[in-house]
């Protein structure tokens, strides 16, 4: 129905599919929308928890743009009050003193800023989630782990050890938040070539999680991976073989047969992301082009205000260069290249 409807409409003169992002594309390049409201729209489509939508909803309606067209519009003025006094030195109405009081103003907008882009790994997490990492040795209940807290079989579960050789992935919705939970090859020695690639890349990934899920058989503690204690989870795992007081100190005892501490596990979880993540705001950079931007504008605005002997026209010069940051932000300022980047996420027409 619906293709021989398209077929029907593609055969009438002058009418074409809309390209990629197309109407949200006109809509920004008519002032309609800066690029961090058409960014919310992409992510508002694309969402799959609460957060997330929450999140893009406030972007899409333009909240972003407004913070950041006030900090331009900021940055402009105190431009323009230094300009004046490049001209008007000698004018009464525009005392030597007025420019002194500014650098104050650039004060305490850049730690505004700071502040704010202090927040950008927040919205990192919300938009792309929280990442996870179950590591350990060799059948240690990894897969089992995973497929027990995804509530279907994502990894092959066997006795024999060294079965996992790549990285699997599951998304789960824990309260709202996005988390990403990743099975890892068995860390031992002594592996052949294909496992120790698993090894290097299970390695890898725990050095790049938020959190690592740590699994020990009973009476068993690897400790072949170094971990930050801060995102650092030690799991005691078939708990329901466990005989008697074990000599090492967990966080947390799971048994995926009778399901004991999954729950307590999950709460552990939850906990962790609503941690990572107690600065939420609907406002929040959530983006690496977001980070990015702003954090060459608070270089620039330190340069500007560390650089006290630095003559004036260099100072007002770091700070056109923070405006344009900002700029480049919300498309006032913009690339070609960057925009073809942005509106290709979309679907056919959005």
């Amino acid at each position: 129905m619906i293709g021989a409807m398209l077929s029907s409409l593609s055969s009438i003169r002058g009418l074409r599919s809309a390209e990629p992002g197309e109407f949200s594309r006109r809509a920004f390049e008519n002032g309609k929308m800066d690029l961090t409201a058409v960014e919310g729209l992409a992510d508002l489509i694309s969402a799959e928890t609460e957060a997330q939508r929450k999140m893009a909803l406030e972007q899409s309606n333009g909240s972003l743009q407004e913070v950041y067209s006030r900090w331009r519009k900021e940055l402009i003025r105190i431009r323009a009050m230094i300009e004046a006094d490049f001209d008007f030195a000698d004018e009464e109405d525009v005392p030597g003193s007025v420019v002194q009081a500014i650098w104050a103003n650039v004060g305490s907008l850049r730690n505004e800023i700071a502040l704010h882009l202090e927040n950008a790994r927040a919205g990192e997490i919300i938009r792309n989630g929280y990442r996870v990492a179950i590591v350990g040795a060799p059948n240690a209940g990894k897969s089992s782990l995973l497929n027990a807290l995804a509530k279907r079989d994502v990894a092959i579960v066997s006795e024999e050890a060294g079965t996992t050789r790549d990285v699997l992935e599951v998304r789960l919705d824990l309260n709202g938040y996005s988390v990403i939970l990743f099975d890892t090859a068995g860390i031992r020695s002594g592996a052949g070539a294909v496992e120790q690639e698993g090894i290097r890349r299970a390695k890898a990934t725990a050095a790049a999680a938020d959190l690592v899920l740590e699994l020990f058989e009973p009476g068993v503690e690897s400790g072949l991976v170094e971990i930050d204690p801060e995102r650092h989870i030690k799991v005691a795992s078939k708990s329901d073989l466990r005989v008697g007081e074990d000599e090492f100190r967990y966080d947390c005892e799971v048994s995926v047969e009778t399901d004991l501490g999954l729950e307590a596990l999950i709460d552990l979880l939850t906990n962790r992301v609503l941690s990572s993540t107690s600065f939420f705001s609907s406002l929040l950079p959530n983006r690496q082009r977001h980070r990015e931007y702003l954090q060459r504008c608070l270089a620039a605005l330190d340069e500007s205000l560390e650089n006290s002997e630095t003559p004036l026209e260099m100072r007002a010069e770091l700070l056109r260069i923070a405006g344009d940051m900002i700029g480049r932000l919300t498309g006032a300022i913009d690339t070609e290249d960057l925009l073809d980047v942005i509106f290709s996420e979309f679907c056919i027409g959005k």
